[in-house]
């Protein structure tokens, strides 16, 4: 059953850690932590292959500004989901103002996790186009061009 490959790699872990889609191994990020500088220049500093598999993550030119779609879904998603927490748990209401709080809370909330979204939805993006492979060592990554 088992012919010498290691076990597959998680798939939602492998993005959440923000691991390259064809080996799930190498980092996809020069710094790991978008957070650790106060510029925020660093946040897509990427290098141009995975250093695992050499899979090329840029796979045409523009290839980015699809992940807008997938920012933009994932902080609807959030902010769908805070709205439910806040309605169960808190209560929404016009008459307290409890409605306003709850907009301000969503606002501070994906501001303060912007730089991470932007890189998760990076993530994300890539793996709707390049598959994981068990063989990687073997295959030539996949190319667009």
């Amino acid at each position: 059953m088992n012919d010498g490959q290691s076990p597959k790699p998680n798939y939602l872990w492998s993005i959440f850690t923000m691991k390259c889609p064809r080996c799930r191994q190498g980092q996809m990020f020069k710094d790991h932590n978008p957070y650790g500088r106060l510029s925020l220049k660093h946040i897509f500093d990427m290098p141009d292959h995975c250093p695992v598999c050499r899979q090329k993550y840029e796979l045409e030119n523009g290839f980015w500004y699809g992940t807008g779609y997938v920012s933009y879904a994932l902080a609807v998603a959030l902010s769908v989901t805070t709205f439910v927490a806040w309605l169960v748990l808190i209560g929404v209401s016009v008459d307290d103002n409890r409605i306003f709080a709850w907009l301000i809370f969503n606002i501070v909330l994906l501001l303060l996790i912007q730089p991470w979204l932007m890189r998760l939805s990076r993530v994300i993006y890539l793996y709707f186009f390049v598959s994981y492979d068990p063989y990687h060592e073997k295959n030539k990554p996949k190319e667009f061009d």
